[in-house]
């Protein structure tokens, strides 16, 4: 079973996402701990409403990642809840090498485009001033680029003509608490295959 810590920034949406699928019992997941690097990141109070540890932690002095005595903390946290896997929901930081090689193939991200298309922040908007027909949201395992690890899911919308840039993101939000879930449970049931970069189902 997947012993999961998820990090996030915000409200945790997909977070929530991650809970409803345990609790449908569609996701075969425990989840061991909520970490975020906000005080009064939402995250946390949805963590606390289901009786699940939620931890914040303070990154400083460093304002992008997570790094340093920061960084080491999460990892002995993790190590005190019996984390086996990480899941990213949000975090807006980057991510670097104590908690990568911890980790390594075990940690996986949701972003809000279809990748390698519009990596980094604000991808949403970026997609929508760009003027696509088509985005979506990537679920990838985390390595030590930004977005830039093996695809593993992937959900596709439609940007019609009278979408505003929020109708838009709402319509990808709602694909993401699909995707999401569902990734998690293909890693649950073993049946992630990587080659190179290329992931397929057994």
């Amino acid at each position: 079973m997947l012993k999961l810590a998820i990090f996030g920034s915000g409200s945790g949406t997909n977070c929530q996402a991650i809970i409803n699928a345990i609790e449908a019992g569609t996701l075969d997941a425990e989840i061991k701990c909520v970490l975020a690097d906000s005080e009064d990141a939402y995250i946390l109070e949805r963590a606390r409403q289901h009786n699940i540890p939620a931890i914040y932690f303070d990154c400083a002095p460093f304002k992008t990642k997570l790094d340093g005595e920061a960084e080491q903390k999460v990892l002995q946290t993790l190590t005190d809840h019996d984390v086996n896997f990480i899941a990213l929901a949000g975090f807006m930081r980057i991510v670097k090498d104590g908690l990568l090689n911890a980790y390594a193939g075990r940690m996986i991200n949701i972003h809000p485009s279809l990748l390698p298309s519009f990596p980094g922040l604000d991808s949403g908007k970026q997609a929508f001033d760009y003027g696509v027909k088509f985005t979506g949201c990537t679920v990838h395992f985390v390595d030590a680029g930004v977005d830039t690890g093996a695809v593993i899911n992937q959900k596709c919308i439609a940007i019609e003509n009278d979408d505003t840039l929020d109708s838009m993101m709402d319509k990808l939000h709602a694909q993401e608490h699909i995707a999401y879930p569902e990734a998690l449970q293909w890693i649950a049931e073993g049946r992630i295959q990587l080659n190179g970069r290329r992931i397929t189902l057994k």
